[in-house]
């Protein structure tokens, strides 16, 4: 039996803001959708934990960071247009 890859998502946030709201909830969906049971979302919110969000090189947020499965990848933005996000973070070709 192969083993499927597991996904470890970085969300970074700027407290409770709209935004981080919307990027919360579109990463949730579309890890539900495209990941069911693969998936680990870390959210950090910038105004806790400044210093690690700098050592990261976050300067805007939301930011999405996928750690893993390699390569990294990068997304700024609210996450709502699943397509461009999909395709960014490699997942377009991901199987449920």
């Amino acid at each position: 039996m192969s083993r499927r890859a597991q996904f470890k998502f970085r969300l970074y946030v700027a407290g409770d803001t709209q935004n981080s709201a919307n990027a919360v909830a579109n990463l949730t969906a579309l890890c539900r959708a495209r990941l069911p049971d693969r998936y680990n979302i870390e959210i950090v919110n910038v105004f806790r934990e400044p210093q690690r969000a700098l050592a990261e090189g976050i300067f805007i947020t939301p930011t999405l960071v996928k750690v893993l499965p390699s390569p990294t990848r990068r997304i700024v933005g609210t996450l709502s247009q699943m397509e461009p996000v999909l395709h960014t973070l490699g997942l377009n070709s991901v199987s449920t």
